[in-house]
């Protein structure tokens, strides 16, 4: 074994050296079929090197989830454009867009903002990323111009943070072109600080999901950026015209493998309201050449410090250790989140952290392409992860192309469900007659409780049984009752807002406010007791798939009518209790307050 790997596992205990032994096989197994599948076929597609699909584990739904698309109906009338929606040329029509969620407004009640693309040829009428405001009672009104939201080109990612601590969320575009920063000017409208804030508005980037996190703990929002692919159209070839511009003999849009890759992105919050490129210095940028998706931000070693993992296509997948001195180092090899549990990369698009099963540790949910089934990476120790999506029950549905996926507890059960919105890349699979269709159902995995998950999806309700080609994915609680809504940004087409009859369980909201860490607490890490639970979340920004969920912590409780207690450890380093009176509410939780007050 190379002394890189071996040096990664020196200083464990002999079982995790076991363990980590195992996985550094697995990685030099999956380095060697990264070069051969590389010069083989079309990029967002891996060697299957799986255990075929079993018959799928017959559960009986007793959760009560039962979800219905509400869309139409609550008033988001928006329409996604990418490109021609039948005859796409080039990867970037392919991607969608993502969704936010998240109270611009500052009235309690979350909004959706919807990101789109656009077309290459000239239109009367450009499509634009729109704002939604919540008006209460599951009805949205556009409110994109007086918010003066302006944006138009091929949208891809979002994200938002207070970045100047003023109490007010802002919002970071990502493009295929430059990147936007709206900051909230705290009456219901934003302001493109883009150029202000120091942020690269010359030269075309291809940048996807982001993040921001408070690498350096000072107290101020930074933003991490993914990249995905170095793209010309003046220079990549037309779909058939290579070998990676083929998929199974269908002539296909061309990449990633065989485009060349990009680097990924770390912006240091100067605090003044201008940021700074410290992507080298801080080693943020390395491995480069990768096809990377979507971040998550999240202490997975727990060391009080944000990680970042990243999701990547045809390549491996990377996790950036934080070394607490401003640097990164990519741990995904040696932590065993690089490959699957054969060793193989995977075309890996979305990604959400949870702790599962109660453990007290992150772990990582990945969703990836045709001939595939979803990544489980299990958080063994905090340094080492084992993929347990085939004993966990996320193996039977090995034709679905994942994008949007979220750890979401539908039920208030107190225990984290799997969400996954589908949709192939390519409008022209259908002709294949295979089992994997352009259009695809959503995917629900229910949390049996005992470390597995049950799969749901055709006892879920009609909302889940939509077949449409999704990409972005959000969760929030748009009433403030307790249940948790998706919503889904489908390409080149109308999006979903899948509600659910009132879940059956218990439950508590938490909205973390920062004092002395960044105001919104991103990274904060809070623990729920209530008698034989002990459930974990961080407050994080960026999830799912160039998506950004509602911010505030939910807990289920299920049939648990008190709760012991609430601890949050903040960025800050200051580890405080709370004591919450009552249930079923959204409780407000103040740095340095001791208190939780009614919100």
């Amino acid at each position: 074994m190379p002394r890189f790997l071996l040096s990664r596992i020196a200083g464990k205990s002999r079982w995790e050296k076991i363990g980590a032994r195992a996985g550094m096989v697995a990685a030099l197994v999956g380095m060697f079929l990264l070069g051969v599948s590389r010069t083989s076929g079309q990029g967002m597609s891996t060697v299957p090197l799986r255990a075929p699909a079993r018959p799928a584990r017959k559960v009986l739904n007793k959760s009560g989830i039962t979800l219905h698309d509400i869309a139409q109906k609550a008033g988001l009338d928006f329409r996604h454009v990418s490109g021609d929606p039948t005859d796409k040329r080039f990867l970037i029509e392919g991607t969608g867009s993502g969704v936010a969620v998240f109270d611009y407004d500052g009235d309690g009640l979350v909004d959706i903002l919807l990101v789109n693309g656009t077309r290459w040829e000239k239109l009367d009428q450009q499509p634009q990323t729109r704002l939604y405001r919540n008006l209460g009672h599951l009805q949205f009104q556009d409110v994109t111009e007086s918010a003066g939201i302006k944006t138009s080109g091929w949208g891809q990612g979002v994200c938002v943070g207070d970045y100047d601590n003023d109490g007010q969320e802002d919002v970071f575009l990502t493009f295929y072109g430059h990147n936007v920063l709206y900051r909230n000017d705290g009456r219901g409208h934003f302001l493109d600080v883009t150029r202000e804030a120091g942020l690269p508005e010359d030269g075309v980037r291809w940048s996807t999901g982001c993040s921001f996190l408070d690498y350096d703990r000072d107290g101020f929002l930074d933003l991490a950026v993914a990249n995905y692919v170095t793209l010309d159209p003046r220079a990549t070839p037309l779909p058939g015209a290579k070998d990676f511009c083929q998929f199974k003999g269908l002539a296909v849009m061309c990449g990633p493998r065989g485009l060349p890759g990009s680097k990924n992105i770390l912006y240091r919050n100067l605090k003044n309201g201008r940021f700074q490129d410290v992507s080298a210095p801080a080693h943020f940028d390395r491995p480069g050449g990768y096809y990377c998706f979507s971040t998550i931000a999240g202490d997975f070693d727990q060391d009080g410090w944000p990680d970042v993992f990243l999701a990547c296509d045809s390549t491996p997948n990377l996790l950036l250790r934080n070394n607490h001195d401003g640097t990164f180092t990519d741990r995904g090899i040696s932590s065993g989140v690089a490959f699957n549990e054969n060793g193989a990369e995977q075309g890996s698009m979305g990604a959400d952290a949870a702790d599962f099963d109660h453990s007290g540790r992150l772990s990582l949910v990945v969703t990836n392409f045709d001939d595939d089934i979803p990544a489980l990476y299990f958080n063994e120790t905090g340094d080492f992860f084992t993929d347990v999506a085939l004993e966990r029950g996320l193996g039977y549905r090995p034709h679905h192309v994942g994008w949007g996926v979220a750890f979401v507890d539908m039920d208030n059960d107190g225990w984290q469900d799997i969400f996954i919105a589908n949709g192939h890349v390519y409008p022209n699979v259908d002709r294949l007659k295979r089992e994997s269709t352009f259009r695809q159902i959503k995917n629900l995995y229910w949390n049996l409780q005992d470390g597995t998950f049950g799969d749901i999806t055709e006892q879920s309700g009609p909302g889940t049984l939509l077949q449409t080609a999704a990409r972005g994915l959000a969760y929030g609680d748009f009433e403030n009752n307790g249940s948790l809504a998706l919503v889904i940004n489908n390409l080149d087409s109308s999006p979903n807002l899948l509600v659910n009859q009132k879940p059956a369980g218990n439950w508590i909201a938490v909205k973390l406010i920062g004092t002395q860490s960044n105001r919104d607490a991103v990274g904060a890490r809070v623990t729920v007791a209530a008698g034989s639970s002990v459930q974990t979340a961080e407050v994080r920004s960026g999830c799912c798939y160039m998506s950004h969920s509602d911010s505030r912590l939910h807990f289920g409780l299920g049939s648990q009518t008190k709760i012991d207690f609430l601890e949050v450890w903040w960025p800050s380093g200051r580890r405080e209790q709370f004591e919450i009176t009552g249930i079923n509410t959204l409780r407000a939780v103040l740095e340095g307050s001791g208190k939780a007050v009614p919100q």
